[in-house]
């Protein structure tokens, strides 16, 4: 048989006159060769060419176009043959393989999830070179992100029998490359050191094996090119330029370094200012709210805050969709810059519905009750801010959203409160240890939302060297459905001190009564049975004298203020109190004690806080009875005075030598600590992170005060002591370990003190 074959390529048939491309062939059958998975019906559907008499070549090229975009194929070839007297048109294609298996190889400072998570290659699917190149290069920027800026990536595709591909990507880690240099060129106004600081890309240090800094990350150094020029353009270099950085390998090609030119240009002030549109306040009041008053530097953040402050404003009046613009006029003569705020305030909004999700636990009015705009009250762009810091300060969510949603018509607009909850449980059962009560066994229960309804309650036991607690509250923070706190605790403790142990059996009734939500009273009936015991033979007379059973009724009241942003963890506002507990309503016990205390915080930078604190304090003799010596003002350790032992501030007394009558060995005197009824002390801190997304601090203090006796003066002699430590939130409780030197030893005292706790201290 004789068969003769013409093959009909696009790259020969750009080769043929223009004779040939006008050529017919005669066309007997289609057939489709060379398919695996793909149905051969599906191709020809796809080509949509028939047989017939004339069929052209230009018919051909669009039928092979449409079998390559069905993107299956990695070749398609096009023969003309006659077969038994047939011509025969055959589409033989060659299917791309399906990818079964993305491995890694040489990976060994990114892992194999970490390098997986950047994958966008399906398993199984059809081999793409073009998502295979997408792919490579994601993993490329995941090492640069690294350090690893000379990085490689190898592909590696290995094609079975059954046209399967299996894709290894071998990585050519190299060495960790570190930037060793940030320069820069034409900058006049600030110096590079202050340039550098407003960067969040650093050079490499000593440290740099363990922090990662030095370490060179594309996206992070144009961000920081951004707050450059916001620099500048706060200071009024509006025509600032900053280039696109120079990176270059150096030293070897062992480390980077970075080159970032500058064109500064002129300074510009504020010429006129003008507002404009809908003016709810008088055009001075809206002035001075934008805070750029002429003649001033010009400024872009003061700028945004200046509006913002304006948007709220309007907002807060009800405009939701208030929009404040700014037009700018530069004269480059004056080197000023003329602003014009247009302001259209559009309409009144209601809001109309308030939607709670994310609460499976929480019940809705526990949040419901935190927010400060309610349905049907005129939208307020700030009671949204205050609603979502109030429901936070609950404590009960790990994150709370507040966003707005258009409703069915345009002048109402619904609220979607949108909350993520945390546990609020705690069930404990371990070790602890503070340097005041040694080794503690502990276990306890606790529900900050007990019932999902905002409940506090709490049951423990501790036993530990020194001391023993049993405790069990409940408070109910609004009760029946009220702004009233109500609760209790009862409590059994025995706590050995140097010179007498206590013990006690009592409880609390507490009664809260809200000012506004930020002032508050609190009211507390405290009873309780205690006996002081096992006193040191050589202990003073006013403690010697105290030893037996004795009774205590006291009322308590207090009145306090908090204006803390958080109050989980504040980084700005106050906290201040002043109480006074009577006890003589009954008992055998009676004093009166007063307080004053006040914590002040401030942010600074780089989430640095500074936190003032001071507390003053006076307890005083009723009916000529003595002040128990556990009511007495001590000072010393992690909650007072750090450096100093606990309880070893204030008045002492020196006690003589003794001799044992039978060995004759004589001990030394020491001092016996009497506690004072006057107080005053302070705190200075200031916190920082560490590790941030762990909860991780670090604190240096500055601590003084004293207590003093009756006859002494407030202040007429203050110890003082200053040190560092660590904070950590662990999962055991607040872990403190801190540091203080003694800044002014006396006889008895060490020059300072390590203290530190772990685990829930009762």
């Amino acid at each position: 048989m004789l068969i003769r074959s013409v093959t009909l390529t696009l790259l020969g048939l750009l080769f043929f006159t223009g004779l040939l491309w006008a050529q017919d062939y005669k066309v007997d059958e289609v057939i489709i060769a060379g398919t695996r998975r793909v149905d051969p019906g599906m191709i020809l559907t796809a080509a949509a060419i028939a047989p017939g008499p004339a069929v052209s070549a230009d018919n051909i090229d669009r039928a092979t176009q449409a079998i390559f975009r069905l993107a299956r194929f990695s070749d398609v070839r096009v023969t003309l043959e006659e077969k038994d007297g047939k011509s025969v048109l055959i589409f033989t294609v060659v299917e791309r393989p399906l990818v079964r298996t993305v491995k890694f190889a040489g990976n060994k400072e990114l892992s194999d999830e970490k390098l997986r998570a950047l994958m966008t290659i399906k398993t199984p699917d059809l081999y793409d070179a073009t998502v295979l190149d997408r792919n490579i290069e994601a993993v490329l920027r995941a090492y640069k992100e690294a350090g690893y800026y000379a990085a490689k990536v190898e592909p590696q595709i290995e094609v079975t029998d059954l046209n399967e591909a299996i894709i290894t990507l071998n990585c050519i880690e190299g060495e960790e490359i570190l930037i060793d240099s940030i320069r820069f060129e034409g900058n006049k106004v600030f110096t590079a050191k202050e340039l550098k600081k407003g960067m969040e890309t650093r050079e490499r240090w000593p440290l740099s094996w363990m922090t990662g800094r030095g370490a060179y990350q594309e996206e992070v150094l144009n961000n920081d090119l951004l707050l450059l020029t916001d620099r500048y353009f706060d200071q009024g270099y509006i025509q600032i330029k900053v280039h696109q950085p120079q990176v270059t390998m150096i030293k070897e090609n062992r480390y980077l370094d970075i080159l970032i030119e500058i064109e500064e240009g002129e300074q510009y002030r504020i010429g006129a200012v003008e507002v404009t549109g809908d003016l709810l306040r008088s055009r001075e009041e809206l002035i001075a709210l934008l805070g750029l008053p002429s003649g001033e530097l010009f400024s872009r953040k003061k700028l945004r805050e200046g509006m913002m402050k304006i948007n709220d404003l309007y907002a807060d009046e009800g405009y939701a969709y208030v929009n404040v613009a700014p037009l700018s006029k530069v004269d480059p003569e004056a080197h000023t810059v003329d602003l014009t705020i247009e302001i259209e305030k559009s309409f009144l909004v209601v809001t109309r519905k308030i939607a709670i999700t994310g609460n499976n636990k929480t019940i809705d009015k526990v949040i419901r009750r935190e927010m400060v705009l309610n349905e049907g009250e005129k939208f307020s762009a700030t009671k949204i801010k205050e609603s979502r810091r109030r429901i936070q300060n609950l404590g009960f969510f790990e994150e709370v959203k507040i966003a707005t949603e258009k409703a069915d018509s345009p002048t109402a607009m619904d609220l979607l409160v949108e909350v993520k909850e945390k546990p609020t449980g705690t069930f404990s059962l371990g070790f602890g240890y503070s340097t005041i009560d040694g080794f503690i066994g502990q276990t306890s229960v606790t529900q900050d939302n007990l019932l999902g309804r905002g409940y506090k309650g709490n049951l423990s036991a501790a036993v530990g060297s020194k001391s023993t607690t049993y405790q069990f509250g409940l408070l109910d923070p609004h009760f029946l459905d009220t702004d009233l706190t109500l609760g209790f605790d009862l409590y059994r403790t025995d706590r050995e001190w140097t010179d007498f142990s206590k013990k006690a059996s009592g409880g609390n009734l507490k009664l809260g009564i809200p000012f506004s939500y930020n002032v508050r009273s609190f009211f507390v009936y405290r009873y309780e049975e205690k006996e002081i015991y096992d006193v040191d033979p050589s202990a003073s007379l006013s403690i010697r004298e105290q030893e037996g059973y004795s009774t205590l009724s006291s009322i308590y009241a207090s009145l306090s203020r908090n204006t803390t942003d958080y109050r989980m963890d504040p980084t700005r506002g106050s906290l201040s109190s002043a109480s006074i507990e009577y006890a003589g309503l009954g008992g055998t016990e009676k004093f009166v004690k007063y307080e004053l205390d006040h914590r002040h915080f401030y942010p600074l930078f780089w989430k640095f806080v500074f936190s003032a604190h001071g507390r003053l304090g006076y307890v005083q003799e009723l009916d000529n009875e003595p002040i128990p010596i556990d009511e007495r003002y001590y000072l010393g350790g992690l909650n007072s005075l750090r450096g100093f032992e606990s309880r070893e501030v204030g008045p002492r007394i020196k006690s003589v030598a003794t001799t044992d009558p039978v060995t004759g060995a004589t001990s030394p005197g020491g001092y016996e600590y009497t506690g004072g009824t006057k107080v005053g002390y302070g705190n200075l801190e200031i916190t920082f992170p560490l590790i941030e997304e762990s909860g991780f601090k670090g604190v240096i203090f500055y601590d003084a005060g004293n207590t003093w006796a009756e006859d002494q003066d407030y202040f007429s002699d203050v110890r003082h002591s200053a040190g560092f430590g660590l904070r950590w939130m662990s999962p055991l409780g607040p872990l403190r370990l801190e540091w203080g030197k003694n800044l002014d030893p006396r006889e008895g005292e060490a020059s300072s003190d390590l203290q530190f706790s772990i685990g829930t201290m009762f």
